[in-house]
């Protein structure tokens, strides 16, 4: 029972260090010079259970040098699906610093895994490449944000495997294209059907 009444406990902590950090996070969107009015409550409420989530996974036996991944991603992730919702853009404040900051987070893992630095460098030159070819070919069906985000997005997933990239990419692409056929009008934010397969290949673990 003690231990039970332990692991509740950590979950409860762990879950409103999250809601701390998303609520943070939020009102550093709303303070950037292109950021956006992001509602604070909902990435508060998102970044809580998704860590409540990473808390689940380590202590299902995901290894502790992985988990600065999901966790670091999960917030990113919210921050950044807000802003694409409410503003349609991908702030270069939180996109370009994603760049060392996913390097940082791959350093332990790089340790324990040695096929970690060329496999993420696999899923930067997949992902990030077929997203500025998209680019190139057709501008209007890619926006700069999003092949700005496939850079260390991919590095993330690629240090779990490269055919989880190609997964992310046609769920992202599948996702995206079901949306617009819903709304019939517009343009459809696509970082958010990038972020969450995403995150869940980090959650996953490799």
């Amino acid at each position: 029972m003690p231990g039970a009444v332990g692991r509740v406990l950590g979950m409860v902590i762990w879950i409103c260090c999250g809601a701390l950090a998303g609520w943070g996070g939020g009102a550093l969107v709303r303070r950037l010079r292109r950021g956006a009015l992001v509602p604070r409550t909902w990435c508060a409420v998102a970044v809580g259970a998704a860590w409540g989530a990473v808390a689940l996974r380590v202590e299902a036996g995901m290894p502790w040098w992985w988990a600065g991944v999901p966790l670091a991603l999960a917030w990113l992730a919210t921050l950044l699906t807000a802003c694409d919702l409410r503003a349609a853009r991908l702030p270069d404040a939180l996109t370009l610093p994603a760049y060392p900051a996913a390097a940082a987070l791959l350093v332990p893992a790089a340790a324990h895994e040695p096929r970690v630095p060329l496999a993420a460098l696999a899923g930067v030159a997949l992902f990030a490449g077929s997203y500025l070819a998209v680019r190139l070919v057709l501008p209007g069906a890619m926006g700069p944000g999003d092949v700005k985000l496939a850079g260390p997005l991919g590095a993330l997933v690629g240090a779990v495997s490269l055919p989880a990239v190609l997964g992310v990419l046609a769920v992202a692409a599948a996702s995206t294209l079901v949306a617009a056929a819903w709304r019939r009008a517009g343009a459809v934010p696509h970082g958010p059907a990038m972020l969450l397969p995403s995150w869940l290949v980090a959650l996953a673990g490799p």
